[in-house]
């Protein structure tokens, strides 16, 4: 998606550490009309696969599922980071490492709200080790949900996550992948 390409250039940050900052138009500010182009490329390249659900994890992923959600007609479910006293009955949870934040978390998600009936898309804001997608993969396959694939908005393809999912054999779309980060200098897979 070359809008994405141009907006991360243009807009992005980088940080020490691999780390690249999107917040002003992704994921704490929001660009909602970029958003929604998002959510029509999402609708695009999952089209035909009978998804019921989208899934995601709290924060950063819900305004993504929610924009794609309404071109499927379909509801969003997230599995959130901690565990509160509004967490209702069974959940399946999953361990993960934030790559982001240096540390581990339990991902929960409430049983009744995924079950053996539903096809699955999972979506994110970021794709850098794998570690959260594949603990919400974990998370689907406790529900015993099928999985339509697993949908990006920017991979760190250098990380090496992305390309454990794709051996793996998941419909993983990425909408922009960055093979490099070196010298404040980002490079995109064509």
């Amino acid at each position: 998606m070359e809008r994405l390409k141009e907006r991360i250039l243009r807009d992005g940050r980088i940080k020490e550490g691999n780390i690249i900052k999107v917040d002003s138009f992704l994921n704490h500010q929001i660009d909602v009309a970029f958003l929604n182009e998002i959510g029509q490329e999402f609708k695009r390249l999952f089209d035909g696969e009978k998804i019921t659900k989208i899934i995601t994890i709290e924060a950063s992923g819900i305004a993504i599922a929610c924009f794609t959600a309404q071109y499927f007609k379909v509801p969003v479910v997230f599995a959130k980071k901690a565990a509160s006293k509004n967490i209702d009955g069974e959940v399946y949870s999953s361990t993960i490492m934030s790559f982001t934040h240096g540390n581990e978390y339990t991902a929960i998600l409430e049983k009744r709200f995924l079950t053996s009936d539903d096809r699955v898309l999972i979506l994110d804001d970021f794709l850098a080790t794998g570690k959260a997608q594949l603990g919400m993969l974990d998370i689907a396959g406790q529900a015993g949900a099928s999985v339509a694939g697993i949908g990006i908005v920017i991979e760190k393809g250098f990380q090496g996550g992305g390309d454990k999912l794709r051996a793996e054999g998941y419909n993983l779309q990425i909408l922009a992948i960055i093979d490099s980060m070196e010298d404040c200098t980002l490079r995109f897979r064509d």
